[in-house]
C-alpha cells in the first residue's frame, strides 16, 4: 500500500509540474488519469503492480 500510494503522489507532483510549465494540457492529464483507471480494472492490473513493486525494491536496495 505505501508503494502505491508513493507512486500516485509522484505522479501527482509530475503531472502539476507539467501542467504548470505548459508541457501538459488538462485533456491530456485527463486521458492519462483515465487510462489508469482503465488498467486497474483489466487482467493486466496484478502484472503491473508487480513490476511496479520489484523496480520499487531494486531502487530502495541502492545504496548511495
Amino acid at each position: 500500500m505505501a508503494i502505491s500510494i508513493s507512486v500516485v503522489l509522484l505522479l501527482l507532483i509530475l503531472a502539476v509540474l507539467f501542467l504548470r510549465n505548459g508541457g501538459l494540457k488538462v485533456s491530456h492529464a485527463l486521458v492519462c488519469g483515465l487510462l489508469g483507471f482503465f488498467l486497474a480494472g483489466t487482467s493486466m492490473a496484478p502484472t503491473i503492480q508487480e513490476g511496479i513493486t520489484a523496480t520499487a525494491d531494486v531502487v530502495s536496495s541502492i545504496n548511495p
